[in-house]
């Protein structure tokens, strides 16, 4: 969607700067040499000058090089058209769009539905990005290529991901100016509930030169209830989730690895047939690399 810069002007009470913006999130408790994962919403900060650079330069400011930033780079676009229900392609289509898709290759796939910031970052010197052709992330910093390393294809969301590598290090999640719906990390907790139901996905890589198209079976992820997750994981931890403005956005930081093992306890309790209670004394989660 398209924000009307008039619009964004009217209803900011002052610019939104790198500077301003780099105070608003020391003041939030973000600082240096944390590890983070940011959702955001460009047009819920206001008017910011210099758009999704000053955003990035702010939290690369507060972070620093000992610090690592990361953001979702998701091309879900890559994906067999004949499951595509957001909307459809004809029937007719699907044979040519299989044919003709364009398969990922992490320096110019375009990110999809995600906001401008992250599609700007995955663009950046010195940024990396993730091997899934699906379900990729960018990192900048201390630990970016830990975090974007060896991104497993049968593993989208879960252990041997970016967000899994993220757990071990115990980071950060920040959401700027977004709801629970956007935290991608919820997804953790869906792979770490035991037996969650599983699927088969289809994506277009890039195999000795050619396009070529693979499947793999992975669990059957869906955000429809990350809001719910969400909403209760603040109301029974408040103390864990540090609420503050970022410009003009409602901005939320809490540890990763609190809300991942809470959507796991979530999971197991809300959705029906997700997996079996472990005893008590079993680990959360399975085990994490270390960098």
């Amino acid at each position: 969607m398209t924000i009307d810069s008039s619009d964004l002007i009217a209803r900011t009470p002052r610019p939104r700067t790198r500077i301003s913006l780099a105070a608003d999130l020391r003041a939030l408790g973000l600082e240096a040499g944390m590890t983070v994962i940011v959702h955001s919403s460009l047009s819920r900060m206001g008017w910011v000058n210099g758009g999704a650079l000053a955003v990035v330069l702010a939290l690369q400011d507060v972070l620093t090089a000992a610090g690592t930033l990361v953001m979702p780079a998701h091309s879900g676009g890559i994906s067999d058209p004949a499951q595509w229900r957001r909307p459809p392609v004809p029937a007719e289509w699907i044979d040519e769009v299989r044919a003709t898709m364009p398969p990922y290759d992490p320096a110019l796939s375009p990110t999809r539905g995600i906001g401008i910031i992250p599609e700007y970052f995955r663009t950046l010197p010195g940024v990396l990005r993730s091997a899934h052709p699906m379900g990729s992330f960018a990192a900048w910093g201390h630990h970016a290529a830990f975090i974007t390393g060896n991104h497993s294809l049968e593993c989208e969301l879960g252990e041997r991901s970016p967000l899994g590598k993220i757990y071990a290090l115990d980071g950060q999640v920040l959401m700027i100016g977004t709801g629970y719906d956007t935290n991608t990390s919820f997804h953790l907790g869906e792979a770490h509930v035991p037996n969650a139901p599983q699927t088969s996905v289809s994506t277009c890589v890039v195999r000795e030169g050619q396009a070529a198209w693979v499947s793999y079976i992975d669990v059957d992820y869906s955000a429809d209830d990350f809001d719910r997750i969400g909403a209760d994981f603040e109301a029974s931890h408040p103390d864990r989730v540090q609420i503050g403005l970022v410009g003009s956005a409602e901005t939320r930081l809490f540890r990763q690895r609190s809300a991942v093992d809470f959507a796991r306890e979530w999971l197991l309790r809300h959705r029906p047939g997700w997996g079996l209670v472990p005893p008590a004394d079993a680990p959360t989660g399975g085990p994490s690399p270390q960098p």
